[in-house]
């Protein structure tokens, strides 16, 4: 494996191939921190970058490479979020965490649609489904890094405290905040067959522009959110209650007759797809509590669109 960012030649450097193995990792980690694949992809390069310019001497010195690498990447992450707030206060509409399909289904997004380096796939678990990315959202950065650091990828408070700057006491009471903000939004996690269920009687109801059917799939206080950045249109505002929902759903199905529904997963969960000529416009994710759908987070950006796959058909 090879990095852009550092030499093309293992034969060169005996440890390039250990160093390289912790690409995974660190995409995974900084994903889970920003909430954004290009973001993370950028932070990974320009964590191999520092590593590279360091000198063969210094880098021999470090008795973890892979932690010295996490570290590194955990602070740039910190920056970033930082610096994110701003940007998303200033961003047009909902700003939305980018969707991730299922490995089977990821390209890159590059000319010719070349498979991604599995090494850039992100492993999909509870840490990614989309109401637990949103939630991710609303923490400040220190809570989000010492939550992920320790919750989700097991590091000490001790290690926390190096990648934050903090006592690792405090990094305890951060990880403690943000375990709370997540408690506060959890409901009945409801089987992932039945998930699958729902969001197929879904898109059955839509395709059939069923209102009746969509009331009921939908709670009364559910919620749409739609992220287009205001690159193409999209709702500007989240959308509430069951029957708006419906509504809504039964507009764009007559202002977009040809559009093509498909199932997939999204962020480890049952979604759907919407495709345009081939096309991939739409990407929805959803939160099912019970036997209803308690939110619908609606993609549209296509700078977001870029890993999905335009031309399978289900």
């Amino acid at each position: 494996m090879t990095t852009r960012s550092g030499p093309q030649d293992d034969r060169a450097d005996p440890g390039l191939a250990a160093i390289m193995g912790e690409r995974r990792q660190l995409i995974n980690l900084a994903y889970r921190l920003l909430g954004s694949l290009a973001e993370a992809e950028d932070v990974v390069q320009e964590t191999y970058a520092r590593w590279y310019a360091m000198s063969r001497q210094r880098q021999e010195a470090i008795e973890s490479p892979g932690a010295w690498l996490t570290k590194v990447a955990g602070r740039i992450c910190l920056d970033v979020l930082g610096s994110a707030r701003a940007r998303r206060e200033s961003y047009v509409g909902e700003w939305i965490p980018e969707p991730l399909p299922d490995p089977k289904e990821w390209i890159s997004g590059r000319p010719g649609g070349a498979t991604a380096d599995p090494a850039d796939r992100v492993t999909l678990d509870e840490s990614v489904n989309m109401a637990f990315l949103v939630v991710l959202e609303s923490m400040t950065p220190a809570e989000r890094v010492a939550f992920i650091l320790h919750d989700v990828f097991r590091y000490s408070f001790a290690e926390v405290g190096e990648i934050v700057g903090r006592t690792p006491a405090a990094c305890r009471q951060l990880a403690s905040s943000a375990r709370r903000r997540i408690r506060g939004t959890q409901a009945a996690a409801t089987p992932a067959a039945r998930q699958a269920g729902i969001v197929r009687d879904f898109k059955r109801a839509w395709e059939a522009k069923d209102i009746e059917a969509l009331v009921r799939l939908l709670d009364p206080g559910a919620r749409v959110t739609a992220d287009g950045g205001g690159v193409v249109s999209a709702v500007p505002r989240p959308v509430e209650g069951g029957e708006r929902i419906a509504r809504l759903f039964l507009e764009i199905a007559a202002v977009i007759p040809e559009l093509t529904i498909l199932e997939r997963t999204v962020n480890g969960r049952p979604g759907l797809v919407a495709q345009r000529d081939g096309v991939t416009v739409t990407v929805a994710a959803f939160d099912v509590a019970g036997d209803r759908i308690q939110h619908i987070w609606a993609v549209r950006n296509p700078d977001k669109l870029r890993p999905w796959t335009a031309n399978r058909e289900h």
